[in-house]
């Protein structure tokens, strides 16, 4: 009877050890089993940071190239067409597209693209979704720098930087006390389009600024908003009551141009158009008609399309836009996050575990 107790007390007691290292294994990804798997980073200016948490886990392949500008669709494109073969994963680094034939080189064990962009209009979702193939972006991280620079556009607008600016570099100022007077930030109202984590961080840095009226709009009500002060209303009556229309909304078909000759004209003659999201958003066609002819006051883009925008485009040669260069989230701070946080999510999705900002999963 005793050496029967004894078995069983051992035997429940290896069993309990096999399931505690079961439960160690599956917490823990195993680096040996992992390390046979590629992934694939799509230009050479991804950052250390995200590299390193990569190489942690898996075998990285990375482009000679950049993937941005002209480059990214010469021999960059190339260059992915050659590495992607046998890779489990891809990150997205750039504004380029991802095409069908990058997917159909890569082929059925690519498992995930994580793109290292809060915006994923370029990363051809419908046909992600169709191969069963995850989509990570990274929201949240880039929030902040994104606000500061809307302020900035805001700012740049509001007191014709682009005119005076221009003054510096001719050297002839316009020196008077009714000069290239601009307008104020304080006292205004200021409607926010898409009140999400850019939109949220833009109010709260513009409460410094006393502005009068905080309006968003948006698909429903966000309850952060009580919190910050701002009044929910339909488009219509965002665009007719504000001084200010900040852009904050990813790029899709219902937003493609929502800011276009119709919209315009609802806006205020002393209106200031800002966009951050997606120069989509916009039609630059309808918005250069609108500043040439006076219909709003002025406009702040730091982003357009295309991008980069041609030294001779037509918005260039009016004194009331200010560009800046699509530098929402270029702080060292933000990028590194943004590369570490589009690297973590390749880990965990190809060790079987939920991403951490999922776009499809």
């Amino acid at each position: 009877m005793v050496k029967k107790n004894v078995s069983r007390l051992l035997f429940v007691t290896f069993m309990a050890s096999v399931l505690q290292t079961a439960l160690s294994v599956e917490d823990v990804p195993n680096t040996n089993m992992t390390k046979s798997l590629k992934v694939l980073v799509s230009s050479n200016d991804y950052l250390d940071s995200g590299i390193k948490v990569l190489e942690e886990h898996f075998t990285v392949v990375k482009s000679r190239y950049q993937n941005f500008s002209e480059e990214g669709i010469t021999k960059n494109k190339d260059e992915l067409l050659d590495l992607i073969p046998g890779c489990s994963a891809l990150v997205w680094v750039s504004h380029h597209p991802i095409t069908k034939e990058l997917l159909d080189r890569a082929g059925p064990q690519l498992k995930v693209v994580s793109t290292a962009s809060a915006g994923y209009n370029h990363c051809n979702v419908p046909e992600l979704k169709k191969r069963g193939i995850k989509l990570a972006n990274t929201p949240g991280v880039l929030s902040a720098a994104v606000a500061e620079v809307a302020i900035a556009l805001m700012l740049g607008a509001a007191r014709r930087f682009t005119e005076n600016l221009d003054q510096v570099h001719s050297g002839e100022w316009e020196i008077g006390f009714d000069k290239v007077l601009g307008q104020d930030i304080q006292g205004s109202t200021v409607g926010i389009i898409g009140l999400g984590g850019i939109g949220q961080a833009t109010v709260k840095r513009l409460r410094g600024f006393d502005v009068e009226k905080f309006l968003y709009t948006g698909h429903r009500e966000k309850p952060e908003a009580k919190e910050l002060g701002a009044e929910f209303v339909n488009l219509d009556t965002l665009l007719a009551h504000s001084d200010f229309v900040v852009l904050a909304v990813p790029l899709t078909d219902e937003t493609k141009h929502m800011i276009n000759k119709t919209t315009l004209a609802k806006m205020k003659k002393n209106a200031i158009l800002i966009n951050v999201g997606r120069g989509d958003l916009v039609n630059q066609d309808d918005l250069y008609d609108a500043l040439k002819n006076r219909d709003i006051y002025s406009a702040g883009l730091d982003v357009t399309t295309p991008e980069p925008l041609p030294k001779d485009h037509k918005l260039l040669t009016l004194p009331n836009i200010f560009i800046l260069p699509h530098i929402g989230s270029a702080t060292i701070g933000t990028r590194n996050a943004m590369a570490v946080l589009a690297a973590k999510n390749v880990v965990n999705a190809l060790n079987g575990k939920p991403l951490i900002t999922p776009v499809l999963e």
